[in-house]
């Protein structure tokens, strides 16, 4: 045997506001919650149909003293309805005016598109002109390393290397130097020491001008 299926929500409403326009009365939730199982609507979702009455105005309520009442008749709902039916009205009327206009629109836009042989030709050349121009960026890409831009900021990077260069090699001069005087005794190791280093600082640089780098 099947199971009975419940109201939806749009059928708790109405029931809901059955007993408003029945009675014409003033009600409170409490009141509300007995009523509503007679009708089919189960006490617990009373409330929250009611709110959603209250949220689309068809059902209005206001507090007196402690106690909060609720109340619809037949009248406020055929306003509501009117209120709705007009912007509904309105809004059409606005959707059809914004429709002509694109369609007019869209007609414009479509003057001097259409389909022909000269039109076929000339999308074909543009997609022609669009890829040779690519193949010259990717080619202009190779030779990125000559630019003039790109060598001149190498030359100032390189004057900045050869002057940080030099500052050091004073650097350490005035190390060796001062060393050389506060250590006698390691005076031979010392200078065997920059030597060598001075060596290899020599092959490294015969080595960046040989690559050209």
């Amino acid at each position: 045997m099947s199971k009975k299926r419940g109201l939806s929500l749009d059928e708790k409403r109405e029931k809901m506001l059955q007993i408003f326009y029945d009675s014409q009365d003033f009600f409170l939730l409490k009141e509300l919650e007995k009523l509503g199982p007679k009708k089919g609507v189960i006490s617990q979702s009373v409330k929250d149909v009611i709110q959603s009455l209250v949220d689309d105005d068809l059902v209005f309520k206001d507090k007196i003293g402690t106690s909060v009442y609720f109340w619809s008749l037949p009248s406020c709902a055929g306003n509501q309805l009117r209120n709705v039916t007009i912007k509904l009205e309105t809004d059409l009327q606005t959707n059809k005016k914004r429709h002509a206009e694109l369609v007019e629109q869209c007609k414009a836009l479509k003057k001097g598109r259409e389909e022909s042989d000269a039109r076929e030709e000339a999308l074909h050349e543009l997609k022609a002109i669009e890829q040779k121009h690519n193949e010259l960026k990717e080619e202009l890409a190779q030779y990125a390393d000559n630019d003039p831009a790109t060598l001149e900021a190498m030359k100032k990077a390189i004057e900045v290397a050869h002057s940080a260069a030099n500052r050091w090699t004073d650097n350490i001069f005035t190390l060796r130097q001062w060393c050389s005087n506060n250590f006698p005794q390691a005076k031979e190791q010392l200078d065997h020491l920059y030597n060598e280093v001075q060596s290899k600082i020599h092959r490294k640089n015969h080595e960046f001008v040989y690559t050209g780098l």
